[in-house]
């Protein structure tokens, strides 16, 4: 079954029968982290959960989901981050993916979407619907939509996001920005359009940074954390190196082999950003799809000291 099938059948021993009715949209203001700090314990103990943003191995899902969910929780992974394609998914469907993902020991707390999943309408609706299935609590932005340009309308496309954030909160559910190199770019001389972002949407405006594009772009990643404390809740932990792709530089590298200053970053993330959780991401390695996402968290264990 691919993740874009709309089938039926189950993918799991049991059936996952009461789906709708335990995932009820949430009153207060939402916090995707809630399961997340339920998982990890108190602050001074805890255990972050890491996880794979599955475009790592885009290939793979777009074969066979559950075998790639099944190969992803084998290789040790605790949480995963779906991206577009999996919004073109059936309710049925989003709830035997959740089944599986319980069998398997998976969470899902955020998704990346396009902008389409922000604006009013049946495509909003059906990915809110699916976001609460999953058991997430955030959904991103996974780039602008195309011809967003100058301050005005990067602050033009932040108020849209603001109105969604109010849209998206009785339903428990968040919404944030995920960035490229592209939003490290000044505008007018003086500011980036991340800063723009930052500036024009609401403290809850989750800011997911992306390690990689922001080293590449050579912005300071640990002073952006460190000036918008409590936002930036979750991070793509991708790598760069300077060189050429073919040389395996680039995106190629593996976590923890470029030139990312993870120490810091890490501490930035936990003592000021408000992270909750991580997300490896790799573009592509030397490597396959499955060989690169375990050499990456065998990379990660060892930063962590838990190999």
């Amino acid at each position: 079954m691919s993740p874009n099938s709309n089938s039926t059948h189950s993918l799991s021993r049991r059936r996952f029968l009461a789906l709708a009715g335990a995932v009820p949209a949430l009153i207060a203001v939402p916090s995707f982290s809630r399961a997340a700090l339920a998982d990890a314990g108190t602050a001074t103990t805890r255990k972050y959960p890491i996880g794979l943003e599955l475009y790592s191995v885009r290939g793979q899902l777009a074969a066979h989901l559950p075998e790639t969910l099944r190969a992803v929780a084998k290789i040790g992974y605790n949480v995963v981050e779906f991206y577009a394609p999996y919004c073109n998914w059936t309710i049925p469907y989003g709830k035997e993916v959740r089944t599986l993902m319980e069998d398997l020991g998976l969470r899902c707390y955020s998704t990346h979407n396009s902008f389409a999943s922000f604006t009013p309408g049946d495509t909003m609706s059906h990915a809110i619907e699916l976001n609460q299935v999953l058991g997430s609590r955030l959904m991103v932005l996974a780039s602008a939509p195309a011809g967003t340009k100058g301050v005005e309308g990067w602050k033009e496309l932040c108020g849209r996001l603001t109105t969604a954030v109010t849209q998206l909160a009785p339903h428990g559910l968040s919404a944030g920005f995920h960035n490229h190199q592209a939003e490290w770019a000044p505008l007018d001389g003086t500011q980036r359009i991340m800063e723009v972002i930052a500036a024009n949407t609401p403290p809850e405006f989750v800011l997911q940074l992306d390690v990689g594009t922001c080293v590449e772009a050579g912005a300071d990643s640990v002073a952006w954390i460190k000036a918008h404390p409590g936002r930036i809740k979750v991070l793509h932990l991708k790598d760069w190196a300077p060189g050429n792709p073919a040389d395996e530089k680039g995106y190629r590298v593996l976590f923890g082999e470029g030139v990312s200053p993870w120490k810091e970053i890490l501490a930035a993330a936990e003592s000021v950003g408000g992270v909750e959780f991580y997300l490896l991401e790799q573009e592509g390695s030397r490597f396959s799809e499955f060989e690169t996402a375990q050499h990456c968290l065998e990379n990660w264990k060892k930063m962590r000291g838990e190999a």
